[in-house]
């Protein structure tokens, strides 16, 4: 079974190393691209919230969640997005699907342990700069980061629960710039591609506690230090022809391997807090800062580019009316609601480019040992139209399956 799970799991890594594109949007252009959602369905639809955690599903933010964990669980995930982009002139719309995450949670008494792989970052973009004089530069990017994680958490005592995640990040981005010239036969292209790579740990704690004979208390904290992230790039120069079709045809190339860069990526800490009464509902609130790194060496420089400090606030929470109704299928579902405001810490002109969005989501029972399939739905903005920016709205629809088993059983004889 463990041979099998590893080989879907390195499976999975290839296909993202080789498809990582989940975004389509204009903001990927800078750094190392849009900050992906690093959680599962069921953490989104509620806002992306991670101080839920329990005994049958995974956590993939807090890697104190494992020290819970009851029943062997699998789960993988994905997402289609729609977009609309929008400046003060004009619009374009299109759709994106991405693979979100695969990973396996195992319980050994008071220690859980986990593994999988998720992306971190998306490149996705495709940008024309039409100039007066007939001149015109076109710029895309392709690519992202990914992290493949191992996790271990404690139940340290029947309120307290500690773990730690130990990531090995690695991915690839590639920009290209072409210029075309009306005035001259041929056009310039440029293809700069860096092959990233690093090592990351992520602390966690989940708090538990009953305040009355049915309301529980629940806390959590994640703290994820400043890593660097070590960039080997090659670029490209070429002059091409572009033909009627759209293919570019290579007349001279040349390559050249640039200089190897350490990037510092920020810290990250993270806190929640929320109430509920243990399987029927629960509400909660959690705050993320980050800070804004040092970004001197970052694969591009703009003037008018700035990173500050980031702050994300998230609050949402769950219902479920019956959990163990033996009459009532829908009386079992787990109905999840939520919403966000994040500050990306990407400045531009002056500018801060923030988002928000709105979610709600259903966990559908299916099998036995608890086992669920999750839809998730969300609404959201990000950036203005203010400025000569543009105005992303989306709807992401994000489905998952959350596979329980027991693979260890005590055997009693009589």
């Amino acid at each position: 079974m463990i041979k099998k799970i590893l080989v879907v799991v390195l499976a999975f890594v290839a296909m993202m190393s080789n498809a990582q594109e989940g975004t389509s949007s204009p903001y990927s252009f800078y750094g190392i691209g849009i900050q992906k959602f690093k959680g599962t369905v069921e953490n989104r639809s509620m806002g992306g919230l991670s101080i839920i955690s329990d005994s049958i599903h995974l956590n993939l933010q807090n890697p104190a969640s494992f020290g819970e964990l009851k029943l062997t669980t699998y789960t993988v995930g994905a997402s289609n997005s729609v977009f609309k982009i929008s400046d003060q002139t004009q619009s374009s719309s299109g759709d994106v699907a991405s693979l979100d995450y695969l990973a396996v949670g195992i319980p050994a008494g008071k220690f859980g342990f986990g593994f999988g792989v998720i992306p971190i970052t998306s490149v996705g973009y495709q940008l024309n700069d039409l100039r007066d004089d007939g001149s015109e530069s076109r710029f895309t990017g392709t690519g992202g980061l990914n992290k493949v994680f191992l996790s271990a958490g404690a139940k340290v005592n029947k309120n307290l629960s500690v773990g730690l995640d130990f990531n090995y990040n690695f991915g690839n981005i590639e920009n290209k710039a072409v210029l075309r010239r009306p005035d001259i036969q041929f056009d310039t292209r440029e293809i700069t591609s860096s092959n990233l790579s690093s090592f990351s740990l992520s602390l966690g704690i989940v708090y538990k506690r009953m305040i009355t004979d049915k309301l529980e208390l629940s806390a959590s904290v994640v703290s994820t230090p400043s890593f660097g992230l070590t960039a080997e790039s090659t670029r490209e120069l070429a002059t091409i022809v572009i033909g009627t079709n759209g293919a570019e045809g290579v007349v001279e190339r040349q390559e050249t391997e640039l200089e190897d860069r350490d990037i510092d990526l920020p810290a990250e800490v993270k806190f929640g807090s929320g109430i509920g009464k243990p399987k029927n509902w629960f509400v909660g609130a959690e705050y993320t800062y980050m800070d804004s790194g040092d970004d001197t060496n970052a694969l591009f420089i703009q003037d008018n580019v700035e990173s500050k400090s980031a702050s994300k606030f998230r609050m949402g929470g769950y219902y479920i009316p019956n959990y163990n109704s033996l009459t009532s299928y829908f009386s079992r579902v787990v109905y999840r609601a939520g919403f966000r405001y994040e500050e990306t810490g990407l400045n531009i002109n002056g500018t801060s480019i923030d988002e928000f969005g709105i979610s709600f989501g259903v966990g559908l029972p299916v099998g036995r040992l608890f086992s669920n399939a999750n839809l998730g739905f969300e609404f959201g903005q990000r950036g203005t139209t203010d400025i000569g920016l543009v105005k992303e709205e989306f709807f992401n629809f994000s489905i998952s399956l959350s596979l329980n088993d027991q693979w260890f059983r005590k055997i009693k004889f009589n």
